[in-house]
C-alpha cells in the first residue's frame, strides 16, 4: 500500500510540473537556455532594446515605450503606442533586440487594447508576423505578411491576451546568393497555424527593416538580425517575451 501511495503522489507531481511547464500558449516559461528578452520592468526594457535606427527614425532614447500596469493580470507590460509613431508612422519609433539572431525560438505576447489596434513581431528585423485587428487576409492578424493567410480564427480578440511561439530558421546562402529561404512554424494560442513556411522577401520598403529597401524587399543578405516589436500609434501591449539561440543544420521548423 505504503508502495502505491508513493506511486501515485510521484505520478501526480511528474502531472503537475507538466501543466506548469508548458511549451507554447499564454504563460510558456522559458526553457533552460534561453533568454529573457522582456519581463514587464524598465530595466528588461532598457537593456535588451534600442530603437531602431532605419530611413524613417524620429524617437530620442531612453525609449519612451511605457511601462504599464497589467489590465488583466498581475505585474507590469510594456505599451507600444510611443508618440512618435502617431498616425501609424512604422519604423519612426520601432523597438528592436541590441543582440542580432539567426536560428531561434521565440515567444511573443500581446494584448490589443483597441479595435484595429496595429503592431508587428519582426523576425531578424526582417519578416513581419502581423498583430492587426479585425483584418483576415493575407496582411492581417497572425500571417506572414503578403505570404500565408491569416489564421484568424486562433484570435482572443480585442483586451485579451495572445501569443506567438516560433521556431525560426534563417535564409542559408552559398556563394553569396541565397540558397534556401528563411522558415517559420507558428503556434498562435497554442494552435499550430502554420509549419515550415518558406518566406520569400522583406514587405514593406525600407521603413520595415533589414533588407526592406534591397531590390523591393528580394535583395535578402546573409546578416542576422534583431526581434523587433512594431509601433504604429496604437496601444498593443507586450509581456513575456523569450528567445532561445538554435542551430538548425536541417531545414526544418515544425515543433
Amino acid at each position: 500500500m505504503k508502495a502505491l501511495t508513493l506511486t501515485m503522489t510521484v505520478l501526480a507531481i511528474l502531472v503537475l510540473n507538466a501543466c506548469n511547464t508548458q511549451e507554447v500558449g499564454i504563460g510558456a516559461k522559458a526553457p533552460a537556455g534561453a533568454e529573457i528578452l522582456f519581463d514587464g520592468s524598465r530595466a528588461s526594457l532598457d537593456e535588451n532594446w534600442t530603437y531602431w535606427e532605419g530611413p524613417r527614425f524620429s524617437a530620442q532614447l531612453p525609449i519612451k515605450w511605457e511601462i504599464v500596469d497589467d489590465p488583466m493580470d498581475q505585474g507590469t507590460v510594456v505599451n507600444s503606442n510611443d508618440p512618435a509613431a502617431a498616425g501609424g508612422l512604422y519604423g519612426s519609433a520601432d523597438i528592436v533586440t541590441k543582440k542580432a539572431y539567426r536560428d531561434f525560438r521565440l515567444h511573443v505576447e500581446f494584448l490589443i487594447e483597441t479595435e484595429g489596434g496595429n503592431s508587428g513581431v519582426y523576425l531578424q528585423n526582417r519578416y513581419e508576423i502581423q498583430i492587426l485587428d479585425g483584418d483576415s487576409t493575407m496582411h492581417g492578424l497572425g500571417a506572414v505578411i503578403n505570404e500565408t493567410e491569416s489564421p484568424y480564427y486562433a484570435y482572443n480578440g480585442v483586451g485579451k491576451w495572445n501569443s506567438y511561439d516560433f521556431t525560426f530558421r534563417a535564409a542559408r546562402f552559398e556563394n553569396g546568393q541565397r540558397s534556401e529561404k528563411a522558415l517559420v512554424t507558428n503556434y498562435f494560442n497554442g494552435i499550430k497555424v502554420y509549419s515550415n513556411i518558406g518566406i520569400n522577401q522583406v514587405w514593406g520598403g525600407p521603413n520595415s527593416g533589414i533588407d526592406g529597401g534591397n531590390d523591393d524587399g528580394k535583395g535578402i543578405t546573409d546578416t542576422p538580425g534583431g526581434i523587433k516589436l512594431q509601433a504604429e500609434g496604437y496601444p498593443v501591449l507586450y509581456r513575456n517575451v523569450w528567445i532561445k539561440e538554435l542551430d538548425l543544420v536541417e531545414a526544418d521548423t515544425d515543433f
